[in-house]
């Protein structure tokens, strides 16, 4: 199968160059976007995180951008439909768990950026769609290559079952499938080293094993499944051997790191199977002092404000941190002003760009952030697991509304224990509560192109 890039003439890409004017590599980054699976930030030591040890995700903090305020929706489905097409999820109507509207396909960012000349690669997890069903999936969503397991279908750690460009991988015997998800990244960012690109490595983890097969998935070295710490551990390292890879190949200074999370840490994974019985155990972690459950599936903070980190040496000061606020409408935009490409005239979207953020000259127009809980279970599937309440919230960095009514100052009631009923306002929360409703009004009554 053809990859989407050979699809693209000398002449189309000779007139691109001419229309960029002076855009060259210097000027016209390259991209390793990370989004890891099931992340909060109580996770990283870097915004107080004391369960686990992640040296080189701090690093990247330490010595680039950090931010308080990075939002996704509280499942991973949603949030992946959002991130690539900067819309969230209500205004593609009744999109099934792990569908994509064919419609939006010619508007991702990874199109966006690949039309305008940018090489595209993706490795791990896939969700928007069953990879057997439709082998040309990636392609159609702008990615010129791709490594993917087969969502639903087998293995994503040991002994992984793998697509490569639309054919099963028949050489990940005795493998862990991270290790080939960073191997695939490695290779296309060599093979690409002279040119712009765009690499997305969707992690694995720290998400756990597929359970609905019709037979558990192969355990690891120990006998068991890789518990949370240990998944943790494999993330960091993931980042470490990218980043060497980048100084490896002298592409560190003109590479824009972006490291983020699907939704928030999970409240419990599978560690084990007994014959057809998948045993679990509780993912608690400590933050600043405090013990966290994990908060995937809520709407709260620990279930929807990810860790956000940006390094790009040279371009980023180092020891930044931000109170933008960003959520996963607002990728694309930013990826497409950091890669001058040009968004199709007259569509409109959710996002804001916060390029000017990470290059110093500005910072994100977004006024509030939003999540909803979107759970539309695929007929006969086993996920989602819950149903949705019909739940969302608009927030800005200090209060946060829910569209029940209920609002919370963040500032002092982070665990959200204390609403505040518009009978019991304050004049700082009645003016809050007004600013919020509006917000929310406005983006429910908006129609979009």
């Amino acid at each position: 199968m053809q990859p989407r890039l050979l699809k693209l003439t000398c002449a189309l890409y000779a007139a691109f160059l001419l229309h960029a004017g002076t855009a060259n590599s210097a000027e016209r980054p390259n991209i390793l976007f990370i989004l890891a699976d099931d992340v909060g930030q109580e996770v990283l030591g870097c915004y107080g995180g004391q369960s686990y040890s992640t040296p080189h995700l701090d690093e990247l903090a330490r010595t680039g951008m950090k931010f308080r305020h990075g939002f996704s929706m509280p499942v991973c489905h949603p949030t992946r439909l959002t991130l690539m097409t900067g819309k969230y999820p209500f205004r593609h109507g009744q999109v099934t768990w792990g569908d994509f509207p064919e419609a939006e396909a010619p508007y991702t960012w990874a199109n966006i950026v690949a039309d305008s000349g940018y090489a595209t690669h993706i490795a791990g997890k896939w969700q928007l769609c069953l990879l057997r069903d439709d082998l040309d999936h990636p392609h159609r969503l702008g990615f010129d290559h791709f490594d993917l397991f087969g969502w639903h279908e087998g293995p994503r750690f040991y002994e992984p079952m793998i697509y490569r460009d639309g054919a099963v991988r028949e050489d990940t015997k005795g493998h862990y499938g991270p290790d080939l998800y960073v191997r695939s990244l490695i290779e296309f960012m060599k093979s690409n080293r002279n040119r712009p690109f765009l690499a997305y490595y969707s992690m694995a983890v720290c998400h756990e094993v597929t359970d609905d097969l019709e037979q558990p998935v192969p355990h690891g070295p120990f006998g068991r499944y890789d518990n949370y710490a240990e998944m943790v551990a494999e993330m960091d390292r993931a980042v470490g051997r990218l980043t060497a890879a980048l100084n490896a190949l002298g592409l560190r200074e003109n590479t824009l790191i972006i490291f983020t999370a699907d939704n928030g840490t999970p409240p419990e994974i599978i560690i084990q199977a007994e014959g057809q019985k998948l045993l679990r155990e509780s993912v608690v972690s400590r933050q600043d002092g405090l013990m966290i459950p994990g908060g995937k599936k809520k709407l709260t903070d620990d279930g929807t404000n990810v860790p956000l980190i940006a390094n790009w040496p040279g371009t980023i000061t180092a020891g930044q941190v931000v109170d933008d606020l960003v959520d996963m409408s607002d990728y694309l935009p930013t990826f497409a002003e950091l890669t001058n490409s040009k968004l199709p005239e007259g569509r409109e979207i959710d996002g804001h760009s916060f390029a000017p953020r990470l290059l110093g000259n500005g910072k994100s127009s977004r006024r509030f952030a939003y999540a909803e809980e979107a759970v539309l279970p695929k007929p006969g599937g086993v996920e989602p697991d819950g149903k949705s309440s019909g739940r969302c919230w608009v927030r800005t960095g200090d209060w946060k509304l829910y569209n029940d009514g209920r609002l919370f100052h963040m500032n002092s009631d982070l665990q959200e224990n204390r609403p505040i009923n518009a009978n019991n306002d304050t004049p700082a929360s009645k003016s809050a509560r007004q600013d919020l409703e509006k917000a929310l009004a406005e983006l429910k009554n908006s129609p979009q192109k």
